[in-house]
């Protein structure tokens, strides 16, 4: 039995920005970003890093093998072109003011500070206008937000069913 089949792996919470804000609550109580805004954010991180459009920090050893076709950059596949489509229709639905957001915190993972200091924000400004690129993009993504269901009646409202189960008489 080996040691991988009784682990299962662990999410790295730090790493996301998207996953360190849907983890930490408000004054209000409330989840910073939704959890559908959680959801537009990371399917649009799987896309990029699905399409292969994030730079890489390793080297492709395939290339350098020597063999037919090895100078080349493999064959895209449809299925990474597709995802291509997906994030280019998504930076398109959502805008040029917050399309580069998107792809700074849900792309190359960059800090809320790290935005706001390399786009000389004030304080406190990313975490706003990312929660409203992320609204944006799950709506494009059509990802509808939970609604709270609150109990309904049609009654006084001080109804009280009858919950006695003897037919009256």
């Amino acid at each position: 039995m080996s040691i991988a089949s009784k682990t299962a792996p662990r999410l790295n919470e730090a790493e996301s920005p998207l996953a360190w804000l849907a983890s930490r609550r408000g004054r209000d109580g409330q989840p910073l970003i939704a959890e559908a805004e959680f959801l537009a954010g990371e399917r649009l991180r799987a896309d990029l890093t699905f399409a292969q459009m994030l730079p890489s920090v390793t080297l492709n050893w395939s290339r350098l093998g020597g063999g037919e076709g090895s100078a080349m950059a493999p064959d895209p596949t449809e299925a990474m072109i597709g995802a291509r489509q997906r994030v280019t229709h998504a930076l398109h639905a959502v805008g040029p003011d917050f399309a580069g957001l998107l792809m700074d915190v849900c792309g190359f993972l960059k800090g809320l500070e790290v935005v706001e200091r390399e786009r000389l924000w004030p304080p406190r400004t990313a975490k706003v206008v990312l929660a409203l690129a992320l609204r944006q993009l799950a709506r494009h993504y059509r990802i509808e937000p939970k609604r709270r269901s609150a109990s309904r009646q049609w009654g006084a409202p001080d109804y009280r069913p009858n919950l006695d189960l003897q037919p009256p008489a």
